[in-house]
């Protein structure tokens, strides 16, 4: 009996063996470089979609080597915590806006930001890809980080109210409306006769509910993901200001991996951000249909009025003598001039 129980234990060994020789391990080991990943949009944004194909395909690409992982929808805190923790290297990757906290430390990181600056897509990537986009590069370099190429999409922005819309500078005056803490867009709201607070993004959709503020502004795959139209009325296409994110590195990080895995890396992060701005692009058209069907109404605006009365404001001055005429310059070397 024994002899017989042997034998089988052998024969199903022994075809075990036979089948695992055949399909090999995915990864022979372990990861060698782990790497943390934090974003600061909710989990269905084509920001986290593309941020998990692009950490599966450098897993893929580099045999397991570099296992990049995402924690999305400030899992790991706010901008300025996730921004800290990047700095000291307890976050090794971070996706951030320039015109947000990195504009904390890097003035000219947040110039894209510009109110009314861009009016159309081509017109901005022909910037950002640019020597507008080198130029802020080599800033964000020399303050310490590793920056990939090529930001990500967040969107030209719109105007969010529960009370009335906006389709006229008036339309805005004394107006409570949310804005990211940053002085750019404080700026921008308080020229046009708004009264803007500035709130992290994971108090919004509660300071829209209990009407601390009135009104926001974000793009519409914002708008749809954090389901904002369910505290908001009406939606003003003002297309005032883009915004997008940098994918930045801890630099101790990224000198960790060598050049061939770096390459990968940074390839596969670059390529990333090409296909999200692609489906931002497309979702931020065709999201409008899908929000006017949840209720949200939608307002045409003629921003020509908005510029005007940030011009007379002295809004453009202003940040012309902020951002330095260098840096000014190039902007208006893609939009035309602005003050």
């Amino acid at each position: 009996m024994p002899e017989i129980i042997s034998r089988r234990l052998f024969t199903k060994i022994g075809a075990g063996a036979t089948i695992g020789a055949a399909l090999p391990l995915r990864y022979a080991r372990a990861a060698e470089f782990t790497f943390k990943w934090g974003t600061n949009v909710p989990d269905t944004h084509p920001l986290n979609v593309h941020a998990r194909r692009a950490a599966a395909e450098i897993k893929e690409a580099t045999n397991g080597r570099v296992d990049l992982q995402l924690f999305s929808n400030n899992q790991l805190g706010g901008d300025s915590d996730m921004f800290s923790q990047l700095r000291s290297g307890a976050l090794e990757c971070f996706t951030l806006s320039g015109v947000n906290v990195l504009s904390t430390l890097i003035p000219s990181a947040s110039i894209y930001g510009l109110g009314f600056a861009f009016k159309d897509y081509p017109t901005l990537w022909k910037a950002l890809d640019g020597r507008l986009g080198e130029h802020l590069r080599a800033q964000i370099t020399k303050a310490g980080f590793v920056v990939m190429d090529k930001i990500w999409d967040n969107g030209f922005r719109q105007i969010t109210t529960s009370t009335k819309p906006i389709a006229q500078p008036s339309d805005l005056q004394g107006l409570k409306i949310r804005v990211p803490v940053s002085a750019l867009w404080t700026s921008l709201f308080k020229s046009l006769g708004a009264s803007p607070t500035g709130i992290n993004f994971a108090e919004v959709y509660s300071a829209l509910q209990t009407h601390i503020v009135d009104g926001q502004e974000n793009p519409p795959a914002i708008i749809s993901a954090a389901k904002l139209f369910e505290v908001q009325k009406y939606c003003s296409l003002t297309n005032h200001m883009w915004d997008g994110w940098w994918f930045l590195m801890n630099r101790r990080a990224w000198a960790q991996m060598p050049a061939d895995v770096q390459e990968v890396f940074a390839r596969v992060v670059n390529k990333a951000a090409m296909a999200e701005r692609e489906e931002v692009a497309r979702q931020n058209e065709s999201l409008k249909a899908d929000l006017a069907g949840k209720g949200l109404i939608f307002n045409d605006v003629n921003p020509i009025p908005f510029r005007d009365a940030l011009t007379k404001s002295g809004f453009y001055k202003e940040w012309r003598g902020k951002f330095g005429n260098e840096a000014w310059a190039m902007l208006e070397e893609f939009t035309g001039e602005l003050a």
